[in-house]
């Protein structure tokens, strides 16, 4: 896959990397992409599933944290960016 592929990738908000994904996934089922292509695609799938993934990590690392007491007892959440 070109760097400017790549690039592009790691700019794509989580919406439109799965749409993409989604899509590319529905035309590899069908089975009617020619060899190369195929390749090309199953990359760029990819690309687009670890960038789905990292996107999601970061988006629970951030919704919330558990906080614990001192012996290490779950006491309740609290948001992970505090501003």
């Amino acid at each position: 896959m070109a760097k400017e592929s790549k690039n592009e990738v790691a700019e794509l908000p989580f919406e439109k990397a799965l749409a993409e994904l989604e899509t590319i996934v529905q035309r590899l089922e069908k089975g009617d992409v020619a060899l190369e292509e195929s390749i090309q695609i199953y990359e760029r799938g990819e690309a687009l599933k670890r960038r789905c993934e990292a996107l999601l990590r970061e988006a629970e690392a951030r919704v919330e944290k558990i906080t614990r007491d001192a012996s290490g007892k779950a006491t309740g959440t609290e948001p992970l960016d505090r501003e």
